[in-house]
């Protein structure tokens, strides 16, 4: 459930099922209150706990055997999968389900997304997912999977780009001398890709704003999930793979709010400055600043 919503969401649940006992849990509640609510939960104080994606890791309840998903295609492989294990912990029959609009109107992602969990449903199935989850959003790049500490956190084509510049950096100054051949023989290059026309002034481009450029955490409550989709839109390069991003955003997790829309907006942005040879735009009051 989403923050938003999720007043309604207990609502709907205290007219369905009048005689049950419902509590709310969120990421914006305070840390007391919400140690309260899941102590109270636990200790069988209520019979319901409606909760937002906080539950996905780190909650132990043995004596919780149901769980419902609501809008499960809005869901990654691996989300749903850490959700459906908070039930199912001792020796009672747990059941999951997935709440998701008729089949017919899924796209073809979220219809793998939901069999997969669907058919790995036995102890010890986490790697298969993983492999299924592999096979539907597609390998990356093979050597970012493996890497630890700041690689892993940016993902390694962003950091062999940071890497890719430092050295050019460090080549047109500390070290110009030991690479002036080179130098002369990229400015060829250079010369020849111009007369072809696909010449690239520069490699980046650095835009100042006052704009607010994110996935906010109640569009996207996961923060690795987050953390993964900078580090995609990081690596597109071009319109239609940016437009494919687009739509799977919108797959998952509905329709895009004004800042996520705002930050692919500042990518294709950064991109025709670059084929312009543009370093630094200030986009800042309304105003833009070449």
């Amino acid at each position: 459930n989403r923050i938003e919503n999720i007043l309604e969401i207990e609502s709907v649940v205290n007219r369905v099922c009048p005689n049950v006992k419902t509590v709310i849990a969120h990421g914006q509640m305070e840390s007391r209150k919400l140690e309260d609510v899941m102590l109270g939960f636990i200790s069988g104080e209520y019979d319901v706990l409606i909760a937002t994606t906080i539950i996905e890791s780190g909650l132990d309840i043995p004596n919780v055997n149901t769980i419902f998903i609501n809008d499960a295609h809005h869901f990654g492989l691996s989300d749903l999968h850490q959700l459906r294990g908070r039930v199912g912990r001792s020796n009672k029959k747990a059941f999951c389900y997935l709440m998701a609009p008729p089949l017919s109107l899924l796209t073809p992602e979220a219809k793998k997304r939901l069999k997969a969990i669907q058919d790995f449903s036995e102890l010890g199935s986490g790697f298969s997912i993983a492999l299924q989850d592999l096979d539907i959003r597609g390998s990356g790049n093979l050597l970012g999977a493996e890497q630890s500490g700041f690689i892993a956190d940016i993902g390694f084509e962003t950091y062999h780009r940071i890497l890719d510049e430092a050295i050019s950096e460090l080549k047109e100054n500390e070290f110009r001398e030991l690479y002036s051949d080179e130098r002369s023989l990229d400015k060829i290059n250079q010369q020849v890709s111009q007369e072809l026309g696909k010449i690239k002034f520069i490699k980046d481009c650095f835009i100042d704003t006052d704009l607010e450029l994110m996935f906010p955490d109640d569009y996207i409550y996961n923060i690795t999930e987050r953390l993964r989709l900078y580090r995609e839109l990081g690596n597109i390069q071009d319109e239609k793979n940016i437009i494919n991003f687009e739509q799977n955003l919108i797959d998952r997790f509905g329709s895009l709010p004004e800042p996520a829309r705002e930050l692919l907006n500042i990518v294709r942005l950064r991109w025709v400055a670059m084929d312009l040879g543009f370093e630094k735009i200030f986009l800042k009051n309304q105003k833009m600043i070449l």
